[in-house]
């Protein structure tokens, strides 16, 4: 399983990126989180707000920071 984030590195972006992992080690799930921060593939990949969450490469959650709870029901 592969998580991307997006985000330009942000407080939020960051906060996002850390819920992911939090998120990750309460579940057991082995995923890789990717940290996409270029401006020009957040656009191509369609996203206007940030921060983003996608899980293997499906946009979840864009524009505000999901919650571990939120991300833990992504990834199960």
């Amino acid at each position: 399983m592969e998580i991307t984030i997006y985000g330009p590195g942000c407080k939020n972006c960051v906060s996002l990126a850390d819920n992911a992992k939090k998120a990750l080690a309460e579940t057991g799930v082995d995923a890789e989180i990717v940290k996409v921060e270029d401006m020009k593939k957040i656009a191509i990949a369609g996203i206007m707000s940030t921060p983003a969450i996608a899980i293997d490469g499906e946009i979840k959650i864009k524009g505000r920071v999901a919650t571990v709870d939120e991300i833990k029901k992504l990834i199960s």
